[in-house]
C-alpha cells in the first residue's frame, strides 16, 4: 500500500492535504447527513459488545463534528457478511461496512478507493503489507480494520512436567507429542480441520512447509509438492500416530480446539491473541512460540486482517473520509486493540504498542505481523475458495486419505473460481 516515504507523509501532513477534497461532488453540497455503518461483533457477551466501542466513539465524534451523524448497526460475525450482501442486493448498501471481505463488491465497482476518502498522512499510516493486501488491481479499497498473526500455544504445565522445550521443527513437535500422549494428555497436538476454520489451519503448515496458497507471483499453487508433502506428513506423522486426539481433524472445530486448551486438555495449538485471554481466565500457563518448520521456523507468520469498505451508492464520500480520519486516529486504533486483543492496523498505533509495557504478551504477535502472510483476499475467487478448503481439507489427513487428490482437486476449483471472475 504505502509506498510513499516519510519524508512525503510529513510533508504531506504539514499542508493539511487531504484526499477526499478529490471527493467532493454534487452530492456533498451539505455535510448534514447521517452515515450509517455496518459492522461485526467481536465481542463474547452483551458486556464486551461492538456496539459500546462504536457507541463511545460515535458519541465523541459527533460532538466533534455536529453536521454528521453516524448510525452503527453491529451483527454477529456469523450474520454480518450476509446481511451486508443482502442490503447490496436490495440496493439498499450502507455507507461503510467493517466484515471479512472487500474484494467482490470493489471488482462491481462499488466500493469508493482510500485515496477518495483518506487524508494521505491517515492513509499513509497504515502498515504496509496491509494495506497492499486491500488492493484490486493495484488500487486500495480495503482498509484494514483489525488484524493478527498466529503463534504456536503450548501448555506450560504440561511441558515443565515433561521436561520438553518448546518445538522448533516439525521432528521436535512430533517428539513432544509423543511423550504429551505417553503421559495421557488427551490431545497432545489439536489440529483444528473442521469447517469453522480450516483454512487458516492449512495455511499456517502450508507456509511452515515452506509454501502457500499462492506462489511468489500471486498464482493459486495449492497443489504444490510442497503442500502436498506437508499433508502427507500430517496425515502419517502427527493423524496417523494418534497425536491429534480422538476426535478426527476435520471435525474440530476452532472454537471446540480452543476450548479444550482452556480445560487443560491440550499440549500444543495454534492460536490467535484472544486465546491469551481465554487461557488465563481459566488458570492454564502457556507459552508461545513462533510456528516450528520442516527443518526450522515456518517461512512466515500468517497474518488476519478484517476490512472496512465505503460504497458508493449514498454519495457522501466528504463526511464518509471525515469519519474514518477519526477512526483511525492513534486513539482509536489502540483502543479498539486493548479491548480485543487483536493488533493494530496503522504503523503509529503499532509503534504506541511495541513501546508499552502492558502489551508485553501482544507484542509477541506484533512482531510477527510485518513478515506475515495474508490470505490472498485481494482476489474475487478467495470467498468460495476459502468455503471449499472449509468442506475438503480435513478428509486429507484421514487414514485412508490422498494429499495430492484433495489438493489437486482444491486446486482446479480455485483455478476454475478465478477463471470465471
Amino acid at each position: 500500500m504505502q509506498r510513499r516515504s516519510r519524508g512525503l507523509i510529513a510533508a504531506a501532513a504539514a499542508l493539511g492535504m487531504t484526499a477526499s477534497l478529490a471527493a467532493c461532488g454534487t452530492s456533498e453540497g451539505s455535510s448534514d447527513v447521517t452515515l450509517t455503518l455496518v459492522a461485526a461483533d467481536y465481542g463474547d457477551s452483551a458486556a464486551n459488545s461492538s456496539q459500546k466501542y462504536w457507541d463511545k466513539l460515535v458519541k465523541a465524534f459527533e460532538a466533534k463534528n455536529p453536521g454528521i451523524k453516524v448510525k452503527v448497526s453491529v451483527y454477529s460475525w456469523s450474520d454480518v457478511d450476509r446481511k451486508v450482501k443482502d442490503m447490496v442486493a436490495k440496493g439498499q448498501a450502507p455507507d461503510m461496512a467493517q466484515i471479512g471481505a472487500y474484494a467482490d463488491y470493489a471488482a462491481d465497482g462499488k466500493l469508493y478507493s482510500a485515496p477518495e476518502l483518506l487524508s494521505i498522512p491517515v492513509e499513509a499510516d497504515f502498515l504496509p503489507q496491509l494495506s497492499e493486501a486491500g488492493e484490486v488491481d493495484r488500487i486500495q479499497y480495503g482498509m484494514p480494520f483489525a488484524a493478527s498473526t498466529r503463534l504456536l500455544f503450548y501448555n506450560k504445565t504440561l511441558f515443565e512436567d515433561a521436561g520438553l522445550t518448546p518445538p522448533k521443527t516439525w521432528a521436535e513437535l512430533q517428539d513432544a507429542a509423543r511423550v504429551l500422549k505417553s503421559r495421557g494428555v488427551k490431545i497432545p497436538y489439536a489440529l483444528p480441520l473442521g469447517p469453522e476454520e480450516a483454512q487458516a489451519e492449512t495455511m499456517m503448515w502450508l507456509l511452515s512447509g515452506g509454501a502457500g496458497y499462492t506462489d511468489n507471483v500471486g498464482t493459486y499453487d495449492i497443489d504444490s509438492t510442497e503442500n502436498i508433502r506437508t499433508f502427507d506428513w500430517l496425515r502419517d506423522e502427527l493423524v496417523g500416530e494418534g497425536l491429534t486426539g480422538s476426535t478426527p481433524p476435520g471435525e474440530l472445530n476452532r472454537a471446540h480446539a480452543f476450548a479444550a486448551f482452556t480445560r487443560g486438555d491440550v499440549g500444543m495449538l495454534n492460536g490467535h491473541p484472544t486465546l491469551m485471554q481465554m487461557a488465563a481466565k481459566k488458570g492454564v500457563k502457556f507459552g508461545m512460540v513462533p510456528m516450528p518448520g520442516i527443518n526450522g521456523q515456518a517461512k512466515a507468520a500468517m497474518g488476519v486482517a478484517d476490512w472496512m469498505m465505503a460504497f458508493k451508492q449514498n454519495g457522501h464520500a466528504k463526511q464518509i473520509g471525515t469519519f474514518l480520519d477519526y477512526v483511525y486516529s492513534e486513539k482509536n486504533v489502540l483502543a479498539f486493540s486493548h479491548e480485543y486483543d487483536l493488533l493494530p492496523v496503522t504503523t503509529s498505533a503499532s509503534d504506541a504498542m511495541s513501546e508499552d509495557k502492558d502489551d508485553r504478551q501482544l507484542a509477541e504477535f506484533l512482531e510477527e505481523l510485518p513478515n506475515s502472510e495474508l490470505y490472498p483476499v485481494g482476489k474475487t475467487s478467495w470467498a468460495q475458495v476459502s468455503a471449499d478448503i472449509k468442506q475438503q481439507i480435513g478428509k486429507a489427513v484421514t487414514e485412508n486419505g490422498n494429499p495430492a487428490s484433495i489438493l489437486g482437486q482444491l486446486q482446479r476449483e480455485a483455478a476454475a473460481e478465478e477463471n470465471a471472475g
